[in-house]
């Protein structure tokens, strides 16, 4: 069995990882913190569209994590870059939030609704059904589809919420055109990540709480791969998938040992 570099670099989902259900997981922010003193490269990624990196700083801030801006990697910046590498200085038709209007602004993308050259679904709390019209028309006029992430459903307070995902399936089922997903398990959002930060897949590590995103999106990014249990899988369910993590651990707070 190929033996792995030790870890110089950590990637890190957010919620079910660092934060669940509004509140820190006991222990993480003072993981974050003693990654943020090691000074070894770290990224937070969220397959979430909606918020901005200040955003989402200002949202662990409260819950009392200290985590710079530029630590923070959404799925809409990373769309925002795959865009920008493969059509620079293009247009778009953005259904979604500040978090990925902002990034597709910061790329030098044109938001239009005349002859775009993308349609770009991402999350939002009130998708308009004008709005997913007009993508199916755009789209049925020539535009590319493109979508932030394949989550089908969010979570609420009331309980779950249509995603990114469901809308998706909605507007490929009226065009017959599917999107291409820039998120987790996309290893794009992976390799992005790394890129971001200068580091090497065989030295990185990728801690999750979801064996069909961050396991799966890590182990095809050549990673290794680090479920904790504090989120969406249990340790009975991980033994379901084809794959496997490279361990199990019942929270980053068994990680602090290892930074």
């Amino acid at each position: 069995m190929h033996e792995r570099k030790p870890v110089q670099s950590w990637l890190t989902d957010m919620d079910g990882v660092l934060v669940h259900e509004g509140q820190p997981v006991p222990g993480a922010p003072e993981f974050i913190n003693k990654l943020r003193s090691s000074g070894k490269p770290f990224l937070i990624l969220t397959n979430n569209s909606i918020y901005t990196p200040r955003d989402l700083q200002a949202r662990l801030t409260r819950m009392g994590f200290e985590v710079p801006e530029h630590a923070l990697w959404t799925a809409a910046l990373a769309t925002a870059q795959f865009l920008a590498d493969q059509r620079p200085g293009g247009t778009a038709y953005a259904i979604g939030e500040a978090g990925l209007t902002t990034a597709l602004h910061a790329v030098g993308y044109v938001l239009t609704d005349f002859a775009p050259d993308y349609v770009v679904l991402g999350e939002t709390r009130t998708y308009s059904f004008e709005a997913i019209t007009k993508a199916v028309r755009l789209i049925n006029d020539g535009a590319r589809f493109i979508c932030t992430n394949p989550d089908v459903t969010g979570p609420s307070v009331e309980g779950a919420l249509p995603a990114a995902g469901s809308v998706a399936a909605m507007i490929s089922k009226a065009t017959g055109v599917e999107p291409y997903f820039v998120g987790k398990p996309n290893p794009m959002m992976m390799r992005s990540a790394l890129n971001t930060i200068n580091a090497h897949s065989e030295s990185t590590a990728m801690i999750g709480d979801r064996m069909d995103t961050d396991v799966l999106c890590g182990l095809e990014a050549g990673l290794e791969t680090i479920l904790v249990l504090t989120g969406i899988s249990t340790r009975t369910e991980a033994e379901r998938y084809p794959y496997r993590p490279s361990r199990i651990v019942g929270s980053v707070a068994d990680l602090m040992d290892e930074i």
